[in-house]
C-alpha cells in the first residue's frame, strides 16, 4: 500500500484485514449517527448561565421533543456543515502547512534540528521525555491542544534525525500536551469550567492532579522510548514504515542541506520564527488567544521569514501553496469528522444521550458512582469532543448526584476531566487529533495501532486514580 500526501490508494492490510480509507470510516459513522436519529428519541435541556457566566444545562429541564430524523440530504450536507463549523481550524491547518513549507525552504529548521540532534547525540531517546514534559506544561497550565500543531513538524524532523519515525515525533509533542491537558492541574477549559459549576475553589485539589500528570508522563516516556529504540534498531518495525520509506529521500536531501553552517539569513529567519512563536505563547497566556488570533501571526511569520531568508515574493507564494496542498487531506478530515456531531445536533439526540446516561448512573451502587462518571465521560467525548462543552452539559447533572451518593464534588470533577481528556488521543471526532494526523500524514488506523496501547494504559491508570480518590474522600484542598 502506498500513501501519497496522507491519502490511501488502497486499504491498509493488518493480518489480512482490509481497513477502509479514513474518509470511508468517517462517512460510515455519519450514516450510523443518522440512523440513531430515527432510533433515539429527540430531547433537550434548557440552558442557563451560572454566577460565573458559564452557560450550562438546567438539570431539571429535560423534555422529549418532536423527532428530527436526518434524511438523505441531512447525511450529505453534514460534511459541508462540518467544514463550515470548523472553518477556522481548517484554514489554520492550511496556513500551518504553507508557513512551514516557506520556513523549511530557507534551510533554517533543518539547521535548528541538526543542532538539537547533536546536543542529544548518543542519548537520542532522552529527546522523548524532554519534549513530553515541555509540552505537558502547556497542556496543564493553559489547556494547550490545537496550539501544538505548530511544533509537530519540528518533532517529526527531530525524531527522524534521531533514527525514529513520524509517529514518535508526533507523539512526543501531542501526547505531552494531552498528558497535561487530561491531568489538568490548572486547565481552564476542563477543570476551571467544571470546578466553577461545582462551586469549588478554583484549581483546588491541584496536588493530586500534578501526581497524575507526572504518572502519565512516566508511562508515555517508557512506552515511546521502547518503541523508538525498536524502530531505530529495525526501521521495518515502524507502524508508519510506508510513510517513512516515501519520506526517506526527502529527509536525506534536507539533512544534507542542513549540514551547512548557519548564515545571517538563517539567523534572521530563526529570529522571526522563534519570535513569532514566543508572541503567540504570550498571547495565549495573556489574552487567551484562540485559533483565529494566531492565524495572522503565522501568516506574518511565513512572509517575513521567507523574505529575510532570501526567497522572493513569487517563490514564497509557490511554497505556501505547496505546503497548504500537502495538508488538504488532514484539513478535510476535520470537516468530515465534525459532520458526525452535526447530524446528532440537528437530530436533537445529544441531550437525550446525556439524559439516559445520567439515569443509568443513578441506578449504579454508590461505590461505583465515580467510576461510572468516568466511563460516561469517556463515552460522551465521542459525541461532545469539546471539554468545556461537555462540562456545561454534564456537571450540572452529576454534581447533585455526587452529593446524593456521598462522593465529593472534587471526585466528580476528576472523573469528568480524565474521562473527557485522555480519549482525545484516539477520538475520531476530535478536530485536534485529526489536525495533527493531517500534519504528520499518518492515517487514523495507523495512529490507533500506535497510540491505542498508550491510551489504554492511561485509561486504566486514570480509573485507579478515580477509584482511589473516591475511597479516600478527595476534597477541595
Amino acid at each position: 500500500m502506498k500513501i501519497l500526501n496522507g491519502q490511501q490508494k488502497k486499504g491498509i492490510s493488518f493480518s489480512n484485514i482490509q481497513i477502509p480509507h479514513t474518509y470511508v470510516i468517517i462517512f460510515t459513522m455519519i450514516i450510523i449517527a443518522a440512523i440513531m436519529t430515527y432510533i433515539i428519541p429527540a430531547g433537550e435541556y434548557s440552558r442557563i448561565k451560572n454566577a460565573a457566566g458559564v452557560t450550562m444545562v438546567n438539570p431539571s429541564s429535560f423534555k422529549f421533543t418532536e423527532q428530527h430524523p436526518a434524511g438523505l440530504m441531512g447525511i450529505f450536507s453534514a460534511v459541508p456543515s462540518g467544514l463550515k463549523a470548523t472553518a477556522s481550524l481548517v484554514f489554520f491547518l492550511f496556513i500551518i502547512g504553507g508557513v512551514f513549507q516557506i520556513i523549511n525552504c530557507t534551510g533554517t529548521i533543518n539547521i535548528l534540528v541538526n543542532k538539537m540532534s547533536r546536543a542529544f547525540a548518543g542519548r537520542e531517546q532522552l529527546i522523548i521525555p524532554v519534549f513530553l514534559f515541555t509540552f505537558s506544561i502547556g497542556g496543564a497550565l493553559m489547556g494547550m491542544s490545537n496550539e501544538v500543531l505548530a511544533f509537530v513538524p519540528i518533532g517529526i524532523m527531530l525524531a527522524r534525525k534521531s533514527g525514529f519515525d513520524a509517529a514518535v515525533g508526533t507523539a512526543m509533542v501531542t501526547m505531552g500536551a494531552l498528558a497535561g491537558f487530561s491531568a489538568g492541574p490548572m486547565n481552564p477549559f476542563t477543570v476551571g469550567v467544571a470546578q466553577s459549576i461545582a462551586e469549588l475553589p478554583m484549581y483546588s485539589g491541584i496536588g493530586l492532579r500534578i501526581v497524575i500528570q507526572l504518572t502519565f508522563l512516566v508511562i508515555a516516556s517508557l512506552y515511546l522510548m521502547r518503541y523508538a529504540m525498536k524502530v531505530k534498531a529495525d526501521p521495518s518495525c515502524s507502524i508508519v514504515a510506508n510513510l517513512e520509506a516515501e519520506e526517506k529521500a526527502i529527509a536525506a536531501a534536507q539533512a544534507e542541506a542542513g549540514e551547512c553552517e548557519g548564515t545571517i539569513h538563517h539567523l534572521l529567519v530563526m529570529a522571526v520564527f522563534l519570535g513569532g512563536l514566543a508572541y503567540i505563547v504570550y498571547g495565549v497566556f495573556r489574552y487567551e488567544w484562540g485559533i483565529s488570533d494566531m492565524q495572522p501571526i503565522f501568516m506574518a511569520m511565513g512572509i517575513l521569514g521567507g523574505l529575510v531568508g532570501g526567497l522572493g515574493p513569487s517563490r514564497i507564494a509557490r511554497e505556501f501553496i505547496t505546503g497548504a496542498k500537502s495538508l488538504a487531506f488532514g484539513a478535510l478530515v476535520i470537516g468530515f469528522a465534525r459532520g458526525i456531531l452535526v447530524v446528532m445536533q440537528d437530530g436533537m439526540i445529544l441531550d437525550t444521550i446525556v439524559h439516559y446516561l445520567a439515569s443509568w448512573l443513578q441506578a449504579l451502587p454508590s461505590y461505583c458512582t465515580a467510576l461510572g462518571m468516568f466511563f460516561i465521560h469517556f463515552v460522551l467525548n465521542f459525541f461532545i469532543p469539546s471539554g468545556s462543552g461537555q462540562a456545561a452539559a454534564t456537571m450540572p447533572l452529576f454534581v447533585p448526584l455526587a452529593d446524593v451518593t456521598g462522593i465529593t464534588r472534587q471526585v466528580a470533577v476528576l472523573a469528568f476531566q480524565l474521562g473527557d481528556g485522555i480519549s482525545n488521543g484516539i477520538n475520531p471526532t476530535s478536530s485536534n487529533m485529526n489536525s495533527f494526523l493531517g500534519v504528520a500524514k499518518i492515517s487514523y488506523p495507523q495512529w490507533v495501532r500506535f497510540a491505542g496501547p498508550l491510551i489504554l494504559m492511561w485509561e486504566i491508570t486514570a480509573a485507579l486514580f478515580v477509584a482511589g480518590a473516591s475511597c479516600f474522600g478527595y476534597g477541595p484542598f
